[in-house]
């Protein structure tokens, strides 16, 4: 499960250009939360909180609740507009999850149990075309990454996503092919190695 991130907010009175200007000169940043079959809110975050919780590195795959006005609100951030050249958060998007709110999320991926990986040991290379899942999953259970075995996993395999065993209640975003996650390989020595014993076999 991903952390549950808390962010203090506060509402805004009032909305346009200006009054974001004024927000973000006092180190504060826009927001508006959205979704849930309620109408949107309209608020305002410490600049220097939000910065913080984006470097964590999981800020979108987390459930963030927003603190506003003596109310807990949970959500999913969204978005995150920055500005183009000094990079500080201008506005973000929050989508106010319930409790049958089903969420699409980029969840990481992890590979365990390198060392019994015959392909590995031999010198393989594991070539990882997707270090993220796109995934549909329960707001309330967001995994925090999921695990690839690589036991018995030799030089030509592939993984792909059939072969992944999902937590409860998630699914694929894609589910259209059985799309590749990574492929073990043969280092450029080993494989000109061979190219050479296949050529020596061939001469004879």
């Amino acid at each position: 499960m991903s952390d549950v991130l808390n962010l203090p907010a506060e509402a805004r009175e009032r909305a346009g250009k200006g009054a974001s200007r004024a927000l973000r000169r006092d180190g504060r940043t826009p927001a508006v939360i959205y979704g849930g079959k309620e109408a949107p809110v309209q608020i305002h975050v410490e600049e220097k909180e939000l910065v913080k919780q984006l470097m964590t590195g999981h800020f979108f795959n987390s459930i963030v609740e927003l603190a506003v006005g003596g109310k807990t609100i949970k959500t999913l951030a969204k978005d995150v507009a920055f500005h183009p050249v000094t990079d500080r958060p201008l506005h973000a998007d929050f989508l106010r999850l319930t409790g049958d709110s089903k969420i699409e999320v980029q969840v990481p991926v992890v590979f365990v149990n390198e060392d019994a990986s015959p392909g590995l040991k031999k010198g393989g290379v594991l070539n990882i075309v997707r270090h993220e899942l796109e995934l549909v999953c329960p707001a309330e259970s967001i995994p925090g990454e999921i695990q690839i075995d690589l036991t018995g996993k030799d030089v030509g395999d592939s993984i792909h996503i059939s072969e992944v065993t999902l937590p409860k209640g998630v699914t694929s975003a894609i589910t259209d092919r059985d799309f590749t996650i990574a492929t073990l390989v043969a280092p450029s020595a080993l494989k000109k190695s061979e190219g050479e014993a296949a050529e020596d076999a061939a001469g004879e």
